[in-house]
């Protein structure tokens, strides 16, 4: 588990290769993420905005960004905690992904929250440092 906390607001991420949607000898490898984000916060917050940066084995890097995550812009109370599912799909057998949330308070304040930079490696690979 990989885990970052900004503003009150801890984001925990796990990865898991999923070997049954691979396809390594197409180039294919494939990972599902869950990502928990906690408030520790005295303030509710919403999630406007993703925006990640994935990094493959090769150096090519990608972005994606959009409003909310799953389709989602999920409100979180203070002592609460929201939990979601994605995949991200690679051409090499390693790779990286880090990223932020863009959160509103509910002032409407903006905070920037950090995505923990977390490792994709398919488990018998041999490891390359990302």
């Amino acid at each position: 588990m990989f885990s970052a906390v900004s503003h009150d607001i801890v984001v925990s991420v796990e990865p898991r290769y999923l070997v049954e949607e691979s396809e390594p000898d197409e180039h294919r490898y494939v990972w599902s993420y869950r990502v928990v984000i906690a408030n520790h916060g005295r303030r509710a917050v919403q999630l406007m905005t993703r925006a990640w940066e994935i990094t493959d084995a090769n150096g090519f890097r990608r972005q994606v960004t959009g409003p909310g995550v799953v389709g989602q812009q999920p409100i979180i109370e203070p002592g609460e905690a929201f939990e979601y599912t994605s995949g991200c799909p690679l051409s090499t057998p390693s790779g990286i992904m880090a990223g932020s949330y863009r959160m509103v308070d509910d002032r409407g304040t903006a905070l920037d929250v950090t995505i923990p930079a977390f490792s994709l490696d398919v488990p018998q690979a041999v490891r390359t440092l990302n």
